[in-house]
């Protein structure tokens, strides 16, 4: 499929993980691609991952200031002349499972900085050029810790369900003018981000635990995402606004209790 032929997609988070798989996906279907992260190796690995003749910028940004990502847009603009798509896939774990009464402000504001006011930022300056064009398209990722507890830590869930409901009040906000805007919502997913979990499961022979508490028994590859992302993004899914979809193997199908699944 060529889905995105003649559309240009800005991507952020796109030096790993879920941010490069969307960027090889959507750009073996036609896109142009924008590629923002803050790690300029990163960047470079996911241009070397690009089908052969995909058009692609990079630009290193902190999400969370404001200054950048109005440049980063701009550029963006500068460059292309449009902006189709808008992949909010930037985010930060912390690390911090500290429990209620032993919370870190700093840990907080660190988090929220980068996974929820970094959506925020790159969702208002686009959006407005969006709205001259009268259309686009905006997926911001989330995840099934927005939605219920036990995949994150306290300040990591709250950011992403932040995110589940900017994306319902931003596509309130957009609709009138046939802008989209989805959240996909991530189970466990093998990525950068990931990477200290799945190291410590196969240091200590546990590997055969990762994602067996979903319905599918196993954890999810950035691809898989990145397929959702996709159609989210495409006109595909053109009457589709407001929406969070869990891609968790089931995860959130269920109570999912301690001890509940073998």
């Amino acid at each position: 499929m060529q889905r995105y032929n003649n559309k240009i997609a800005l991507i952020t988070g796109a030096g790993s993980g879920i941010g490069r798989a969307t960027a090889v996906r959507l750009a073996s279907e036609g896109a142009r691609l924008m590629l923002v992260d803050r790690n300029a190796e990163g960047l470079q690995q996911t241009l070397a991952e690009l089908p052969e003749g995909a058009e692609a910028l990079t630009k290193e940004v902190d999400v969370s200031l404001e200054a950048e990502v109005e440049q980063c847009v701009a550029d963006a603009l500068a460059h292309f002349g449009r902006i189709d798509v808008l992949c909010n896939n930037a985010g930060i774990a912390g690390g911090d499972y500290s429990t209620a009464p032993d919370q870190s402000l700093e840990t907080w504001q660190k988090i929220i900085a980068v996974n929820l006011y970094g959506v925020m930022l790159f969702t208002k300056y686009v959006s407005r050029h969006m709205l001259e064009q009268g259309q686009g398209a905006i997926v911001n990722t989330a995840s099934v810790a927005g939605i219920r507890s036990g995949a994150g830590g306290n300040a990591y869930s709250a950011s992403k369900a932040g995110v589940i409901n900017f994306t319902m009040t931003g596509a309130c906000d957009l609709g009138g003018s046939n802008i989209r805007v989805n959240a996909v919502c991530p189970g466990l997913v093998e990525t950068g981000m990931t990477k200290p979990v799945f190291d410590y499961a196969r240091a200590n022979d546990k590997e055969a635990k990762l994602g067996a508490r979903c319905e599918l028994r196993r954890y999810g590859r950035p691809d898989e995402i990145a397929s959702v992302i996709a159609f989210l993004a495409s006109d595909d899914a053109s009457y589709m606004t407001g929406q969070a979809l869990a891609v968790d193997g089931g995860n959130t199908a269920s109570l999912n209790l301690p001890g509940m699944k073998v």
